[in-house]
């Protein structure tokens, strides 16, 4: 007998945006992060929070229904604590907290994505620009602080990704790694922890080079972990036997996407790889969920920008002249695209 059908799953994602927005929200006030170790009820973590009265419990009480806040007992004496992710990831002063990119999400691309359908009937981006404002990356890279903050923001949600590659991936024939788009040479910094061999070059702007200075002597790998500062569409790439580039390829169009391509063949000799980092789109086009979103995403943020599938990496490195490939799933909905010269 055929089950009755059910319209859960379409009025789940329908409202899917109430749960979001009081995660997002619950990360850019500090609830997690103003709980740290601690159980506060929910008056005190009110009061704390400068919350209206009106707050508590609703709030409090729909993040323990969504699994992001533990509460200890019921009633007004009830107290509020963190889960083992929330601590590890939602509390600032964790070092693996991802909170810096929900901000982001909050404070931007929420207000963006109400402008989805636009952006589906003209091609056109709905970022700040359509808005009459400086784009997001003008406005970053002339501001070195807010510049640091964005880049703290994406080692968060990139480290996963990073520490996966360094630990899956197979570094054993490779003595030299160039990380293009290298920010804070996250990348570069986990390769070189668990490779001892490797010696890594982070490529970024002239802008983003102190940062990523800052980031690998904390590291205590300045010996082995150097920085180089260029234009990717402008400079020649770094030589080195592994080139990677960690969510940098969806940023743009097939034009440049090709170009950095071929300047990553050139820069390798026989026997190199190119890696990509991406929420790869499965080759059906069925699955990754996330991969098809942040494809929307890239519209919504640059128009002509998309991710894409390994299959699409293969026919565009094979035009260039790459002869061999693989993709190894990392973490999530990522996974690494593998081209070899």
């Amino acid at each position: 007998m055929t089950a009755p059908l059910n319209p859960s799953s379409i009025l789940q994602t329908a409202f899917g945006f109430w749960g979001s927005k009081v995660l997002l929200t619950a990360v850019e006030m500090g609830v997690f992060t103003t709980l740290g170790a601690r159980r506060l009820t929910g008056s005190e973590l009110t009061k704390e929070l400068r919350l209206h009265a009106r707050a508590n419990p609703d709030f409090f009480d729909a993040l323990v229904a969504m699994k992001f806040l533990d509460r200890e007992g019921d009633g007004p004496e009830a107290q509020y604590v963190n889960t083992p992710e929330g601590a590890m990831f939602l509390d600032a002063a964790s070092p693996r907290f991802i909170g810096g990119i929900l901000v982001m999400l909050n404070a931007r691309l929420f207000k963006f994505w109400n402008d989805l359908p636009e952006a589906l009937r003209t091609g056109r981006p709905q970022n700040e620009v359509s808005h009459g404002q400086k784009g997001m990356f003008e406005e970053l890279y002339s501001d070195q602080v807010r510049l640091e903050q964005f880049m703290g923001a994406m080692t968060g949600i990139s480290r996963p990704n990073f520490e996966a590659f360094a630990e899956k991936f197979d570094f054993s024939t490779f003595k030299t790694l160039c990380d293009v788009g290298g920010a804070t040479g996250l990348l570069s910094i986990e390769a070189a922890k668990r490779h001892p061999h490797l010696t890594c070059t982070s490529f970024d702007l002239p802008v983003v080079e102190p940062i990523a200075k800052r980031h690998i002597a904390a590291a205590g790998l300045d010996t082995r972990v150097h920085t180089a500062a260029g234009d990717f569409f402008k400079d020649p790439l770094p030589k080195a036997d592994l080139i990677t580039m960690g969510m940098i390829l969806h940023d743009w169009n097939l034009e440049k996407k090709m170009h950095l391509i071929r300047s990553a063949y050139d820069a390798l000799p026989p026997g190199g790889a190119l890696v990509a980092i991406e929420a790869l789109i499965d080759d059906a086009r069925r699955e990754n969920v996330q991969g098809l979103l942040m494809s929307l995403n890239m519209l919504i943020e640059f128009g002509d920008a998309f991710d894409y599938s390994g299959a699409d990496f293969r026919r565009w490195c094979s035009e260039v002249g790459f002869t061999r490939f693989e993709v190894v799933h990392l973490a999530g909905p990522s996974s690494a695209a593998i081209a070899y010269k």
